[in-house]
């Protein structure tokens, strides 16, 4: 398959991240098409000089079957004290670095691996890349148990909520066997205050909004160029 030249832009841009990375020190990896090609810059370092990582946590079961077929060992995030450097990607992300994860609906997963790292890099194209967080919907993964409360809620909040779909029409189930009711707010005036409601409910497990958690954002734009925005 020919390479487009917005795959030419991740490329480098995963390339600029995977050379971030410090031998002996122990990896996250999360998922989506910029990050694989982070894995496949990744795996060419370690063949001309062997990072010897201690650890490598990663967020997908995707990036984890690339990783072991590039021959790293991937290991559970109970198995590590705490995470050097995880790179990963972004729905959104605004000015400040703050963004919405969760499109893949892994956002409790991932968040549980941002947290508990001690620096975060994102890899974004330029339209990911907002002066206020807009654009995509906030997902807000939620137990069976109490869903249509939270449902309800969130309406009468005006959240705008729908619950997430698979491909045959049922409610989208995650790796944890919760569903995701995404919030249709846009843009979100104020995502800390949202965040600190969200955290509040009772029913919700975790929500996308990710604020003060990236160190630092390498964007691919159109025209070429590679920018690095830090916090």
């Amino acid at each position: 398959m020919q390479k487009t030249k917005q795959d030419e832009l991740k490329q480098e841009a995963a390339k600029k991240a995977a050379l971030m990375v410090e031998p002996n020190s122990v990896l996250g990896v999360g998922t989506g098409s910029t990050v694989a090609f982070f894995i496949d810059e990744l795996a060419k370092i370690n063949r001309e000089k062997a990072l010897n990582l201690k650890a490598i946590v990663t967020t997908s079961n995707r990036s984890r079957a690339q990783l072991e077929k590039q021959g790293f060992k991937v290991n559970e995030l109970s198995e590590v004290d705490q995470i050097d450097l995880t790179v990963d990607g972004a729905d959104r992300v605004d000015l400040n670095l703050n963004g919405i994860k969760g499109g893949g609906g892994a956002l409790t997963l991932e968040k549980n691996v941002a947290v508990n790292s001690k620096k975060n890099i994102w890899i974004v194209d330029e339209t990911k890349f907002v002066d206020r967080l807009k654009g995509f919907a906030l997902p807000v993964e939620v137990l069976p148990i109490s869903c249509e409360q939270n449902f309800r809620t969130f309406s009468q909040e005006g959240l705008l909520p729908k619950y997430r779909l698979d491909d045959n029409g049922k409610r989208y189930v995650t790796h944890y066997g919760n569903f995701i009711i995404d919030l249709h707010v846009d843009p979100i005036p104020f995502p800390n205050v949202l965040a600190h409601y969200l955290d509040s409910v009772v029913g919700v497990v975790e929500h996308g909004l990710f604020l003060n958690i990236c160190n630092e954002v390498i964007i691919a734009h159109s025209d070429g160029k590679i920018e690095i925005r830090k916090r």
